[in-house]
């Protein structure tokens, strides 16, 4: 595999991607190392505190919250693992041609498709300087106007929709402070309708669905407290709390 072809195919999405910020970029670039140090295997190991210090991440939920998202945009499949001396697995994607990245193994074709959508781009002091002394920039036209390739003109993307999976989905539910059964609960009730809300509607983002379901269950634990701590009071008041000593004379 061509390192910077490969390279230069991922910054070229991240361009265009305004989901990312500097830490899920960060944390896309330390893997793509340890890609690079396995000479791009289709599969590879990794270490959650290599990770964080080499992509500057000091919380374990920042980190957690960065690679759900990645795997979830298809940047990435993760596979956690719960053995504490076994690292999770990751499988990056291979950027081509078509709407989405596509995970799998490498595609010989890949680098002559790379360098044409994403070819090399010179430094500035060896680019062609026309006449008037104006550097060219191979990607921008004279009028000014930035080429945009046409990988990403053809549609948004919305992968969204469904969940990879339910350990996705218990995950996500860890990485907001919730339990991993409430997880499973949210997974088990939209799986058996076919990922539809209540109005025969497909789900649209499972993530935003996700959420509204914590903040529900929140509310449904704060009055379930506050009906316990009503009837506790109850009990209290309807109590004898005097002893009475009926062996004193009148």
């Amino acid at each position: 595999m061509n390192y910077i072809k490969l390279l230069n195919a991922a910054f070229s999405t991240f361009f265009f991607d305004d989901r990312l910020n500097p830490t899920h970029i960060s944390l896309y670039m330390a893997l793509f190392q340890e890609w690079n140090s396995s000479r791009f295997a289709d599969r590879f190991f990794v270490n959650r505190r290599e990770l964080m210090r080499v992509a500057k991440i000091g919380s374990k939920s920042t980190y957690h919250r960065c690679i759900t998202d990645l795997d979830s945009w298809d940047y990435l499949s993760y596979f956690p693992s719960n053995n504490p001396y076994k690292g999770s697995e990751i499988k990056m994607s291979i950027f081509g041609t078509t709407d989405e990245p596509v995970a799998g193994d490498y595609d010989p074709i890949l680098e002559q498709v790379a360098e044409q959508y994403y070819p090399i781009r010179e430094p500035v002091m060896y680019q062609h300087h026309p006449m008037n002394g104006q550097v060219v920039d191979p990607q921008r036209p004279v009028s000014g106007q930035a080429l945009v390739p046409y990988i990403n003109n053809t549609k948004q993307i919305n992968i969204n929709k469904k969940p990879k999976g339910r350990q996705a989905v218990l995950i996500f539910f860890e990485v907001k402070g919730f339990p991993a059964d409430e997880g499973k609960k949210f997974f088990e009730h939209y799986q058996a309708n076919d990922w539809k809300t209540s109005d025969g509607n497909q789900v649209r983002d499972w993530r935003a669905l996700a959420i509204h379901w914590m903040e529900k269950t929140e509310l449904f634990n704060e009055k379930q407290k506050e009906t316990k701590k009503k009837a506790s009071h109850i009990r209290d008041n309807l109590r004898t709390t005097k002893l009475k000593d009926y062996g004193q004379p009148l």
